[in-house]
């Protein structure tokens, strides 16, 4: 329960501040999961039922268009990925979400936690304040696509999520940045930026949410 109860503190700074005793609310709901490096987390027609807060590793959220695999999302340390439609509406997810790394997890499960919320202001805060940060990362990164050129998307996330850029595999980054992996080449090797230190990360994002400064 100790682990447990960390865990729910470090969702709460990251969140929503929450009370001591809401904080061990919400650790009694938490349930710890492994998963190997390239193992699936969430299948494509499965249900998400739940919340998934990254302890340690790296996950993508990703679908399958004309027989190719797009990148959707990036979750690791600090952050919560999901599938969002499947878990509002607890039906079967289009989407698949995998390890990247070898990952531990902590689920929120959706039944739990929508019993808490009944009983419980603080848990129904956290929840919408979840919702709103997928919200607003989901606009910007619709943004981020629509209004600005290839070099500017890479530029942008090698600034806001340099971890990304350091590990995850290109091929993936280059879905996520709806480029080709020979586009993504020429941009790597044409910015400015040069490097993923000294960048300033973005802390506006649901599957993004930096743990440390």
């Amino acid at each position: 329960m100790d682990r447990r109860r960390e865990i729910a503190r470090e969702i709460a700074r990251i969140y929503c501040p929450l009370t001591p005793p809401a904080v061990d609310v919400l650790g009694s709901i938490l349930v710890p999961l492994k998963f190997q490096k390239g193992e699936t987390i969430l299948e494509e027609g499965s249900v998400c039922r739940a919340l998934y807060f990254v302890e340690k590793g790296m996950a993508r959220q990703y679908y399958y268009k004309n027989k190719k695999d797009v990148t959707e999302h990036f979750s690791f340390e600090g952050r919560i990925i999901f599938c969002i439609e499947s878990f509002l509406k607890q039906e079967p997810s289009r989407l698949i979400v995998e390890a990247l790394e070898n990952t531990k997890l902590y689920a929120i499960p959706h039944d739990d936690l929508f019993n808490l919320m009944v009983r419980n202001q603080e848990m129904e805060m956290l929840y919408r304040k979840i919702l709103e940060h997928v919200a607003i990362s989901s606009q910007e990164h619709a943004d981020s696509q629509r209004f600005e050129n290839a070099a500017e998307r890479y530029e942008r996330l090698l600034r806001e999520k340099p971890e990304i850029v350091l590990r995850a595999p290109m091929v993936h980054i280059a879905s996520f940045l709806q480029m080709t992996p020979e586009t993504l080449s020429r941009v790597r090797g044409a910015t400015s930026l040069g490097s993923a230190k000294n960048t300033t990360r973005d802390q506006n994002d649901a599957w993004w949410t930096y743990t440390h400064n």
